[in-house]
């Protein structure tokens, strides 16, 4: 079997395809993983289009690596004809946009999908039930019937049936099962209830068989590492594409996450794709990345554009920021507040060696003049900046990974990241 590895972000794979990968066979999706406790890098091979292989896109995404979050199919402030300027080909849709409110589910069906009413066809989109923007868990709403949200339009209780049929319209690539998430301070009565109810869940998912994209099983237990380690024995027995791991960002430590990721991955299979949710500071990425996860649904680009913040930290492939440009005002090394009236009259990009759209056409000073006029342009301009930057961040890890350097590189960004931190608390 052959399978092409170039994507947009361009990640070789110097050792034959025979010796170094293990491959996971599906009609919609292929996966090739390195094969190594811990850190690894992979390729997510997407076929999408129809059944005449002539017209099929394949839709090529190196592993690990961030979906992009949107709302209702398309980036927060990107507008479709900047897309392209932003090197990723995935992106993360929640279906309780469409239930909850806007466009019906059945007009997208007969539009012909998520893909065709947007015109992404060279994208993958994975639908994902949380959003962590607009449709929040909410697990003392979830029952046996199904999980609860808190949408714009109210509370909603989703039952897998209904959602199943969601699914089928919307035609996405890779989609989860439905989970009931709990935050980490409930009780192991509970924990164990969101891991059966789970698991019940996924198994009529699964039963309902629509015969539309690759889907993922959720892995949930909050911070019960036995739960934790149960729900993901059970997930890995079914038959799914790969997995969606559910429940963090929502009340765990730094400190006892490693415990419990590691409860999760050193369970799962390596020859399929693993995906979380709830991390997004960079160095939860790399906590997340040193346990084995390949791909992070995070709407951490979302709050910075919204807060007027651009990213700024240093892409050192040795993970050093050391060499932050000491001009920067109102910045805590990692980003800086364009907002800031330090930036009124600064005609430099926010980053002088950036190649994104952003950097390369407009300076800090016309956007702090956009943030300054509430223009959305603003939004626009640093949501580009923002995704390109992080985009480039996972580049430079899977570069560390392949080198054989990850633990390196991680440790001396994290530490690189405490010491301005010391330096102004002294």
């Amino acid at each position: 079997m052959s399978l092409s590895l170039s994507s947009s972000l361009s990640l070789p794979l110097p050792l034959p395809l025979s010796n170094q990968f293990t491959t996971t066979p599906s009609l919609a999706m292929k996966f090739l993983v390195k094969k190594a406790r811990g850190a690894r890098v992979g390729a997510l091979e997407i076929i999408h289009g129809n059944n005449n292989n002539n017209n099929n896109n394949i839709i090529n995404i190196n592993t690990p690596n961030l979906i992009i979050s949107t709302c209702k199919g398309l980036p927060h402030f990107i507008s479709p004809d900047l897309l392209s300027s932003i090197p990723s080909s995935i992106l993360q849709v929640s279906p309780l946009h469409f239930t909850a409110e806007g466009v019906s589910t059945n007009t997208v069906s007969k539009l012909g999908g998520l893909h065709q009413m947007l015109g992404l066809n060279k994208y993958c989109i994975v639908a994902v039930p949380r959003d962590s923007v607009q449709c929040i868990p909410q697990f003392k709403g979830a029952t046996k019937f199904g999980p609860s949200f808190d949408t714009p339009s109210g509370r909603l209780l989703v039952k897998p049936k209904d959602y199943v049929e969601t699914i089928s319209c919307m035609k996405p690539n890779i989609w989860s099962a439905l989970a009931d998430e709990v935050p980490a301070w409930v009780s192991n009565k509970r924990n164990k209830s969101s891991v059966d109810r789970t698991l019940k869940w996924l198994d009529e998912c699964l039963a309902l068989n629509p015969e539309t994209g690759s889907i993922f099983g959720a892995i949930v237990g909050g911070s019960n590492l036995e739960e934790r380690k149960r729900c993901t024995e059970e997930v890995a027995k079914r038959n799914v594409s790969g997995y969606w791991i559910g429940g963090f960002g929502l009340g765990e430590s730094m400190d006892e996450r490693p415990a419990l990721l590691s409860a999760i991955t050193d369970v799962l299979p390596d020859e399929k794709p693993r995906m979380i949710c709830g991390l997004g500071l960079p160095e939860e990425i790399l906590q997340g990345i040193a346990a084995g996860i390949d791909l992070f649904d995070s709407t951490y680009i979302y709050t910075l554009t919204l807060g007027g913040f651009a990213l700024t930290f240093p892409l050192d492939k040795n993970g050093d920021q050391h060499n932050l440009q000491p001009s920067e005002i109102e910045s805590d090394s990692t980003k800086i507040n364009l907002r800031a009236t330090a930036y009124r009259n600064d005609t430099s990009p926010i980053l002088e060696d950036c190649s994104c759209y952003t950097c390369k056409n407009h300076t800090k000073a016309y956007i702090n003049h956009l943030l300054n006029v509430h223009e959305m342009l603003a939004q626009i301009l640093l949501e580009i900046h923002n995704t390109h930057h992080y985009l480039m961040f996972f580049e430079v890890i899977r570069d560390a990974i392949q080198d054989g350097r990850f633990e390196k590189f991680r440790q001396t960004f994290l530490e690189s990241r405490r010491v301005p931190f010391q330096a102004i608390s002294a």
